[in-house]
């Protein structure tokens, strides 16, 4: 099998876009390029683990501050 032509980028572009749609297709993108930029940093060694864990226990705080509390007082 040889390399990907361009007629071949152009209907996997004309395919995504039927599927798709034009308005969530910048959306896919973003999401595309964040999910290589993850992996990227992760296999390199440069993945921020701070931030990836204090996100849910951020948001737990934030809806229920009481449990929050409590395992504070323990």
């Amino acid at each position: 099998m040889g390399a990907l032509s361009p007629w071949h980028i152009i209907l996997i572009a004309i395919v995504a876009l039927l599927l798709f749609g034009p308005n969530k297709l910048p959306e896919l993108g973003r999401g595309f390029g964040k999910m290589f930029r993850e992996f990227k940093d992760a296999t390199n060694g440069n993945g921020n683990n701070s931030s990836a864990d204090d996100q849910p226990t951020l948001a737990r705080k934030e809806i229920n501050p009481e449990v929050s509390n409590s395992e504070s007082n323990k």
